[in-house]
């Protein structure tokens, strides 16, 4: 079988699966701080995650990581999918990011073999966030941001940084997808 056809039969088995079985797939875990509605402040813990980038586009990101997990790795050791999925627009492309599984250190993961895709210690902290429903496109992940923005001053919270926008769900899940804006805050 020709590499980018098994790549592709594996990301439809993987969609389909993550759209059948969502609800067993380990979370980044966090602690709500504070709340008012669909805004809250977090602390979140340190995590492992996996992180490319690219200038052709974020389906090219979930490509890259998700060959990563799939085995292209330096154990060929296939990785647990976990969520949220991270992403980030910037100037020249977008980052993406996939949290790893909390079993692993940076002593015991198995690292990537390709140099686009690295493997680092998120260290946590405090973030704010807004969640939202429904699929996510630009509109609403700049009406959410603009919305983040103003929960922050409402509540006189101090942010820095970039902007996140996180994805908990399979492109096939219909209802009930969990999609958030978050940015660091300082709490």
């Amino acid at each position: 079988m020709k590499p980018a056809v098994k790549l592709f039969t594996s990301f439809f088995i993987f969609i389909i699966s993550m759209s059948l079985f969502s609800q067993k797939y380990e979370t980044h875990n966090y602690e709500t701080l504070f709340s008012d509605d669909s805004f809250e402040v977090r602390m979140y813990e340190p995590v492992l995650k996996a992180k490319t980038f690219s200038t052709e586009g974020s389906n090219n990101n979930f490509g890259k990581l998700f060959r990563y997990i799939s085995g292209y790795n330096q154990n060929n050791e296939k990785i647990a999918m976990t969520t949220p999925v991270y992403m980030k627009q910037e100037e020249k492309g977008s980052m993406m990011e996939f949290v790893l599984p909390s079993k692993f250190n940076m002593d015991n993961v198995s690292m990537p073999k390709s140099q686009n895709v690295e493997v680092y210690l998120d260290e946590g902290g405090h973030y704010a966030s807004i969640q939202y429903g429904g699929y996510s496109n630009t509109n609403k992940r700049n009406r959410y941001k603009k919305a983040l923005i103003e929960k922050l001053k409402k509540h006189n919270i101090e942010s820095f940084g970039d902007f996140f926008y996180l994805s908990y769900d399979s492109p096939y899940k219909f209802y009930g997808r969990r999609n958030e804006v978050i940015i660091s805050v300082k709490y």
